[in-house]
């Protein structure tokens, strides 16, 4: 059987069918439509209904099982109505399979299931990615924000002993903010023009400077100083056994992974690390699994109330 997987940002959605018995991403199947967040919600359902249609049209009905939704919250993920008021306003309170059934060329009542963008990304992770054979695995997604989530077991937690409120770590209070503003792409930003009066586009365009710009590399020598102070008491608590990274600024890994490694160290703390290879695919592959039924029953115990 198959499940359409659908990854869900700010301004688009991919798409793709999953077998969700080993985890294969269905050749040629995958889509993806862009969109504004903060648009009216008939343009972004549209959007949505758009890739969806796409990669529905090269599925066999016969075989697919359903669509998963890998979504940012707040999200009532076991009822399926959005609570995100940041982001996808329009959609506040909107039941989304009611909205989306409608717009969908699929000649059948197809069943929906969602879970947290980060969640979603590592369950793919744990169950294909770089957390496969790994009972603790603790996933970290680094670009415009600060995603995480702690998966034991193939399953993700929200609570238990080193486990963050709902499994999130943005939050978490870190110097005089919060992780969130040290641990994205904003940092990088700020602290370059505070020091060099530049503007940077992005962390990839201080990644290519590292080579020649001694600032640059010692920014992310402080990154990855700052990341093992936050999260070091966070990862021995859960006991964590692999930290997994995903996102843009996982691509400065090599910059910032001895010195993270060896802070942590310091701390009693021994652990594998490795950067997200399935990258994007993780969401999809994460989010199409919720369409086993068995594995949606031990998820759905566990999503977070709202």
């Amino acid at each position: 059987m198959q499940a359409i997987g659908a990854d869900i940002g700010g301004t688009h959605i991919t798409c793709a069918a999953v077998d969700i018995e080993t985890g294969a991403l269905a050749p040629d199947t995958r889509s993806r439509t862009t969109y504004l967040h903060d648009g009216p919600a008939e343009t972004i359902l549209h959007g949505w209904a758009t890739a969806l249609n796409e990669t529905l049209s090269k599925t066999d009905p016969a075989r697919l099982a359903g669509i998963g939704f890998a979504i940012p919250g707040p999200f009532d993920y076991r009822n399926g109505i959005s609570k995100m008021q940041h982001k996808f306003k329009h959609l506040y309170g909107v039941h989304i399979p009611t909205a989306l059934r409608p717009l969908l060329t699929a000649g059948q009542d197809l069943p929906m299931r969602f879970l947290n963008d980060a969640a979603a990304f590592a369950v793919g992770e744990a169950w294909q990615g770089e957390g496969k054979g790994f009972r603790k695995v603790v996933v970290i997604t680094l670009g415009t924000g600060f995603g995480s989530a702690y998966i034991e077991d193939g399953l993700p937690v929200v609570t238990g002993k080193g486990v963050a409120k709902e499994g999130c770590l943005w939050h978490l209070p870190y110097k005089d903010s919060i992780a969130d503003d040290y641990f994205s792409t904003g940092w990088f930003v700020r602290e370059y023009e505070k020091q060099t009066g530049e503007k940077l586009d992005g962390v990839k365009t201080l990644l290519e400077k590292a080579g020649a710009d001694d600032f640059a590399r010692s920014l992310f020598l402080q990154f990855g100083h700052n990341l093992a102070e936050c999260l070091g008491p966070w990862l021995q608590q859960f006991g964590t056994e692999i930290l997994v990274i995903g996102g843009n600024i996982a691509h400065a890994l090599p910059l910032f992974e001895p010195v993270f490694q060896d802070d942590l160290k310091k701390q009693g703390i021994s652990i594998h690390l490795a950067p997200s290879r399935l990258a994007e695919h993780a969401a999809l592959i994460g989010s199409a699994r919720l369409l086993d039924d068995v594995f949606w029953e031990q998820v759905s115990a566990h999503l977070p109330a709202i």
